[in-house]
C-alpha cells in the first residue's frame, strides 16, 4: 500500500469562527503553519487577527471549525493545558507581572512544568538570548523600558518550551531601534527551530522575516503566499505599506 510520507503541519486551522457577543470577529479562516516555519498575519486594525491568535491560545472559544496541533484537535482544550503541550501567546502589550520581579515574572512561563533542571537549563538559554535580562533579574518589571518589557514576555513565552510561539504585535509602542532588536530576537527563536505565527502592524518587516504570510480583511483571510510574493503585491504594497497603486 502506498503512503503518504508528506509531514502533517504542526497548526491547522480550518473553516474558523470566532464571535464576541454574537459578532463574528473570524469568519471561516484556513490557515497553516509547519514545524519551525515563522508565517506572519498582517491586516488593519479589527481584522480578527489577534481573535484568532486567542481562539489558538484558548483564550477566545471558537463558534465554528477546528483548530489541529500536532495532529491532534485541540480547540476544546482549555488553554492551560495547550501551554502543556506546546504552545505559547505573547500577548499585545507584554501582559507582564508589573509588581513582580524579572525573574519572577520568567519563572511564571514555567508555572507548568515540573523539570526542574530543565527549567534551570532553559532559564540559561533565555539569558543567553535576551543578555538584558541577567542583568535586570532581581528589577521590578513595571520599571522596564517598554522594550525591555517585550524582551521578557517572550522570555517568560519561552520557559514554556513552546514548538508553537504566537506573538502579537511585538513591536508596538516601541521606538524603531528596539524594533529592529525584537525583530531579531524573533529570527534567533525560529532558527532554533520554534514556530511562529506573528501578527505584526509593521507588514514590511514582518513578509520580510516570514517564510510566509495571510493577509487578513473584516475576518477573512484574502491573500497568502510567499512573504516576498507578498510584499510585491501591488494590492498589500496599496492597503498595508502606504504606497500609490
Amino acid at each position: 500500500m502506498a503512503t503518504d510520507r508528506t509531514p502533517l503541519p504542526l497548526l491547522q486551522i480550518r473553516d474558523l469562527h470566532v464571535a464576541y457577543d454574537g459578532v463574528r470577529a473570524v469568519r471561516g479562516i484556513d490557515l497553516e503553519l509547519g514545524a519551525g516555519e515563522l508565517v506572519c498575519l498582517i491586516g488593519a486594525n479589527g481584522a480578527g487577527k489577534t481573535s484568532t491568535l486567542h481562539a489558538l491560545a484558548g483564550i477566545q472559544p471558537i463558534a465554528a471549525g477546528e483548530i489541529r496541533y500536532a495532529g491532534e484537535r485541540i480547540d476544546a482544550l482549555p488553554a492551560h493545558e495547550r501551554v502543556r503541550r506546546g504552545i505559547a501567546l505573547v500577548p499585545e502589550g507584554r501582559g507582564i507581572f508589573a509588581r513582580l520581579t524579572v525573574e519572577e515574572n520568567l519563572r511564571m512561563g514555567a508555572y507548568s512544568r515540573s523539570d526542574r533542571a530543565g527549567v534551570e537549563a532553559d532559564l540559561e538559554r533565555v539569558h543567553a538570548l535576551l543578555p538584558r535580562m541577567r542583568e535586570r533579574l532581581q528589577q521590578v518589571a513595571g520599571t522596564l523600558s517598554g522594550g525591555e518589557q517585550q524582551m521578557l514576555a517572550i522570555g517568560r513565552a519561552l520557559l514554556c518550551r513552546p514548538r508553537l510561539l504566537l506573538l502579537d504585535e511585538p513591536s508596538m509602542g516601541l521606538a524603531p531601534q528596539l524594533v529592529e532588536k525584537v525583530f531579531t530576537v524573533i529570527q534567533d527563536i525560529a532558527r532554533e527551530g520554534v514556530a511562529l505565527l506573528l501578527v505584526e502592524q509593521n507588514a514590511r518587516l514582518a513578509l520580510e522575516l516570514a517564510a510566509r504570510g495571510y493577509v487578513m480583511d473584516t475576518g477573512r483571510i484574502t491573500l497568502a503566499g510567499r512573504g516576498a510574493d507578498l510584499l510585491a503585491d501591488p494590492r498589500v504594497r496599496a492597503a498595508y505599506l502606504g504606497e500609490a497603486p
